[in-house]
């Protein structure tokens, strides 16, 4: 396509405001024409802050979506409408970045891939954490074979105390969970694509509110209503893939544990391993002898880092805007969002069911 990409911003809240704003003001390729929010403030002060001159605010996503000269929505809602937003959008010709985590549910989640595929807009899902420098440099490297086959992984999101107690965070039925589907996703989509794997066979999987029926709890965000805490506080899976690979997800808001790591990932293969728990570091056996490596991360060497100082969630939104202006396919790809849903909502099927789950 020619000409600047034109934009629309739709939930200007926090994740709006905190990265999705930011990054896209810092490419010139971008302009912001349209804001909505159920509070029109939010949306007004939102184009005062980052939109063109001419920029138009809503409160009725659908009335946004009727401005044909619109290319891109991003999708920035509470989960529950993550779905219809993004459906509505690609029917109307938009092509779609949707905030993690892709969707409430397994089956919404397929909807929006069918979507895409019908409609030929493209559809990405907002997991930033794969534009850092270290997990650019270890995909790198895992692409490259250097671990051989990873045949067994870790997939951390561990806080120790640290519960989101603003917006809809805590309740259940307009986020569809707690930390598993909020930081959890993070950590299980670098998982996944660092192996390269995207077929699960098994998942079993334990969830659990024990610290969350806590008053005046020390949290990082101050202390939560245990009555409005619907959600829960820390979760567990197992997942087995289809070649035999092992996965152990964790994932916590608040949790008694110094082992604490937030969307980072363990990997062991056939020909070495790699962590992200303290620094970027890779190990092995080499000449009879172990070895462990911690990386350096500096300029160039890096699959889409040029050694720029540029914010990983910077990179995320140049290289989806780029994926659009030369029609090219995005980072990330709604099938492979689309598998992370499927193991989450297993693991919390699992868990209300004391049984595993099989595809």
């Amino acid at each position: 396509m020619s000409g600047k990409v034109k934009v629309a911003i739709i939930g200007c809240g926090g994740i709006a405001n905190g990265k999705h704003l930011p990054s896209l003001s810092k490419l010139d390729q971008v302009e912001l024409v349209a804001f909505c929010d159920l509070n029109i403030g939010k949306a007004q002060k939102a184009a005062n802050e980052y939109g063109t001159v001419e920029a138009v605010v809503y409160e009725d996503y659908r009335q946004l979506l009727e401005d044909a000269t619109i290319d891109v929505v991003h999708v920035c809602t509470p989960n529950i409408s993550h779905t219809e937003i993004s459906i509505a959008a690609m029917e109307m010709g938009k092509h779609v970045m949707c905030e993690k985590p892709m969707a409430k549910t397994y089956e919404e989640a397929k909807l929006m891939v069918e979507t895409a595929e019908l409609t030929g807009k493209k559809l990405s899902i907002g997991y930033d954490n794969r534009f850092r420098p270290d997990s650019q440099y270890l995909h790198t490297i895992c692409e490259r074979g250097d671990l051989g086959e990873i045949y067994y992984a870790k997939a951390h999101a561990v806080r120790r105390r640290a519960v989101p107690t603003w917006g809809v965070f805590l309740d259940e039925e307009k986020q569809g969970g707690g930390p598993l589907i909020d930081i959890g996703t993070h950590a299980l989509d670098l998982t996944l694509w660092m192996m390269n794997n995207y077929q699960p066979k098994s998942v079993m999987g334990t969830t659990y509110h024990k610290l969350g029926q806590k008053w005046d709890a020390a949290n990082a965000w101050g202390p939560w209503d245990p009555d409005k805490f619907t959600v829960e506080d820390s979760a567990f899976g197992f997942i087995t893939m289809k070649n035999g690979a092992t996965i152990v997800l964790e994932a916590s808001w608040a949790l008694n544990t110094l082992d604490v790591d937030e969307a980072k990932c363990s990997l062991s293969g056939t020909e070495g391993g790699a962590d992200m728990k303290d620094g970027l570091r890779i190990n092995g056996e080499n000449l009879g002898n172990l070895f462990t490596t911690n990386v350096e991360l500096g300029a160039g060497g890096v699959a889409f880092y040029d050694g720029k100082e540029e914010k990983h969630t910077v990179l995320e939104a140049r290289l989806w805007i780029d994926s659009i202006i030369n029609d090219t396919e995005p980072i990330v790809k709604p099938a492979e969002a689309l598998v992370v849903t499927q193991i989450l909502e297993a693991i919390y099927q699992s868990a209300k069911t004391g049984k595993a789950v099989y595809f």
